[in-house]
């Protein structure tokens, strides 16, 4: 049953937020202290990063802005699925060869498996579902190119992918009038992503290490042998650093962060209840985890307690008018996609930070230049598995038990800076009206 709880720390006003008895709050940061590892941000990544570093015996803290699971960790989808790069597997082939690819795509399902054996190691009811994730062509000759790509995944990395013609999705639950065909692939499951975070926070806690809450990290610099985290009541001390905020990162923490990310926007609505009339009416019975195959994609699915999750891409500005715009447009989207549920109502409507990086790819490693500050980020909006194995990827690149060579090579390269940097948003949007037009 769905929980109408206040958490005790900010709200964003979730369905997240709602469905779980407490969001914890922990202390604040009072004083100084000292600690091997200090991580800033307390989400997928970050806590990830914590746990290992505590179960290999180092001592660590998390800095945390708010409570863990306040950034997009709390906030997304709840797609645990293939990600992380805007590149296809096209593009990683020309820019990295085929042997790197294959080893990106084997570490993105490594990274789901691991969510999924934490869930199971942990006892967590994560109100999972979906057998892999469903690609739904939003124009006819969309479809035409799908058979194309099923060949292509199960040629190059064994990928059984699974064409669904237009009368097939009817017959399978995805009834949409937008809806020409389908690609469904078999890897990835959808999870509630509160649930999930507030545990990886307890099995943090379990290992020893300290999350502080309400701490956000307003300076970073050298202070003798160790690095200097000042936070609004204290500082901390520590010999190394990892930088986990992704798109909630503030930009001079430490100064070289600057202009090297663009956070941008994804909105969610989620519905009430839908009776079984309803889903009938519509067509839609199918708890996949679905998107389109636009470039500004939509992505929704049906959730186990009955209520539709939609989102969509394409925001940018973080002031009232334009988040007013992004809802406006994310319901008018929603009813042309799904118009015998345009008098369904939304129950909850909230939006978070997509962090892209201007190589399109994440990155996992030491910064250059500032030895003992690391960085896993970017994971452009499809981070739940990806931040998850990196941040334990990150832990062994601070313990030593894992070289940067190791990594797949799209995560290897360090953040670069985008052009003319203060005028990111300003391009972001002309980029957004060109591809909006190119979705047609």
């Amino acid at each position: 049953m769905l929980q109408q709880n206040k958490p005790p720390s900010a709200t964003i006003g979730s369905y997240w937020e709602a469905s779980v008895d407490n969001v914890r709050s922990d202390r604040q940061l009072m004083g100084n202290a000292l600690f091997d590892v200090a991580v800033i941000g307390a989400g997928f990544a970050g806590l990830s990063a914590a746990l290992k570093l505590a179960q290999s015996g180092a001592s660590v803290c998390i800095l945390e802005a708010e409570h863990v699971g306040f950034g997009a960790s709390g906030r997304n989808g709840g797609f645990c699925c293939l990600g992380g790069t805007k590149l296809d597997e096209h593009q990683l082939i020309r820019r990295f060869g085929l042997d790197e690819a294959r080893k990106f795509v084997a570490y993105q399902v490594a990274g789901i498996n691991l969510v999924a054996q934490r869930l199971k190691d942990w006892n967590i009811d994560a109100d999972c579902h979906s057998n892999g994730e469903i690609y739904l062509a939003h124009r006819a000759r969309d479809l035409r190119s799908l058979g194309d790509e099923a060949a292509f995944l199960k040629e190059n990395f064994g990928i059984k992918a699974r064409v669904l013609s237009k009368a097939d999705l009817d017959a399978e639950g995805y009834g949409g009038p937008g809806f020409h065909g389908g690609l469904h692939v078999p890897y990835g499951f959808a999870l509630n992503p509160m649930k999930y975070v507030l545990a990886l926070g307890d099995e943090v806690r379990r290992a020893g290490a300290r999350i502080f809450g309400k701490s956000p990290v307003t300076g970073l610099s050298r202070d003798g042998d160790r690095w200097r985290l000042e936070t609004e009541q204290g500082f901390v001390r520590a010999k190394k650093v990892v930088l986990a905020g992704n798109g909630y990162a503030r930009e001079n923490v430490p100064n070289w962060l600057y202009g090297r990310t663009l956070p941008v926007m994804s909105s969610i609505q989620v519905t009430r209840p839908l009776s079984a009339d309803e889903l009938s009416d519509q067509g839609w019975t199918a708890d996949t985890m679905a998107v389109d195959t636009r470039i500004l994609l939509h992505y929704f699915r049906l959730l186990p307690d009955g209520r539709f999750l939609f989102g969509t891409r394409g925001g940018i500005f973080d002031n009232e008018p334009a988040l007013a715009a992004m809802r406006k447009r994310a319901r008018s989207d929603f009813e042309t996609m799904f118009p015998a549920w345009a008098h369904v109502e939304a129950d909850f409507s909230w939006h978070g930070n997509v962090c892209i990086a201007r190589s399109l790819t994440p990155f996992v490693g030491e910064i250059p230049g500032m030895e003992g500050i690391y960085a896993a980020m970017g994971w452009h909006g499809s981070g739940v598995a990806m931040a998850s194995i990196s941040g334990e990827k990150l832990a062994g690149l601070i313990t030593g038990s894992l070289k940067q060579q190791e990594l797949p090579a799209p995560l290897q390269a360090p953040l670069r800076k985008f052009p003319l940097p203060a005028f990111r948003k300003l391009f972001l949007q002309g980029a957004y009206w060109f591809y909006d037009w190119r979705d047609r």
